[in-house]
């Protein structure tokens, strides 16, 4: 899998998340918007491979929701497939539920293994949108499906307020925009490309997060995070507010298909 191998989401930094976003979750939204993604999207006996699992929340809200035949999660954090598998094992769903620690490159299966390809917020630490569009669309069946939402930006050169963002957060974004990825995914084969862009829904949430954060959850995270780290995510939610407001950051989500 194409992407960063150096550890960035370590145990204070999912904490913080996970108490902004939900349990299992490491981007906004919840069970609410992994559905909104999925749309009328039939999964039912379906195989899928969610890329960039995270803490597991989406494959457990899926296998729970869709009943598909069966999920692989990947991810290139090994801390984060250890925490979906202990979640998942408490929840009863060791058996259902596969994950797997994947280094960055080529993804680790046959081509034509899934029905479905899902990924939630994880393509923008993947910087080469070409190469992972590629093995998106080798690792699906034929009339496979590749369901997905990123963080997006618009083109042209960034702004000083977005590299600020960008700076604070420290994630090693490699983040595009949706000629970007469109033109990727049409080099690579897919067709029915489709985008909707959520900036419009995320702006308002996005300023409540920060107020919570500031507000009810800063105690809390303190005493378990220390202080240090809560006002500097503070501070990256206060920049992350300022460029969903002059429209530079566009959280979208996309489809395709494999002919």
């Amino acid at each position: 899998m194409t992407g960063h191998s150096q550890q960035e989401y370590d145990d204070d930094f999912v904490c913080v998340l996970e108490a902004v976003w939900g349990e299992g979750y490491l981007s906004p939204g919840g069970a609410d918007e992994v559905e909104q993604i999925i749309g009328e999207a039939d999964l039912y006996n379906q195989s899928i491979l969610d890329i960039g699992c995270g803490t597991g929340g989406v494959t457990q809200f899926l296998m729970k929701r869709y009943q598909p035949h069966g999920i692989i999660g990947v991810d290139v954090e090994k801390s984060l497939i250890e925490k979906c598998r202990a979640r998942a094992a408490e929840n009863g769903l060791g058996r259902e539920l596969v994950y797997q620690h994947v280094q960055p490159g080529p993804l680790p299966f046959p081509g034509g293994s899934f029905d479905i390809v899902f990924t939630k917020d994880s393509f923008v630490h993947i910087e080469d949108k070409q190469s992972i569009s590629d093995e998106v669309f080798r690792v699906l069946k034929p009339g496979g499906r590749f369901l997905a939402s990123d963080w997006m930006c618009t083109e042209g050169p960034l702004s000083r307020e977005m590299q600020h963002y960008i700076e604070l957060e420290d994630l090693g974004f490699g983040m595009g925009h949706q000629r970007e990825y469109a033109e990727a995914m049409e080099k690579s084969g897919f067709d029915g490309i489709r985008f909707k862009d959520r900036n419009e829904w995320y702006r308002p949430i996005a300023r409540e997060e920060t107020r919570r954060l500031s507000g009810e959850l800063y105690d809390q995270l303190v005493s378990r995070v220390g202080k240090e780290l809560v006002d500097h995510e503070i501070r990256t939610w206060e920049a992350l507010v300022v460029v969903l407001e002059r429209g530079e950051l566009r959280p979208t989500h996309w489809r395709a298909s494999k002919p």
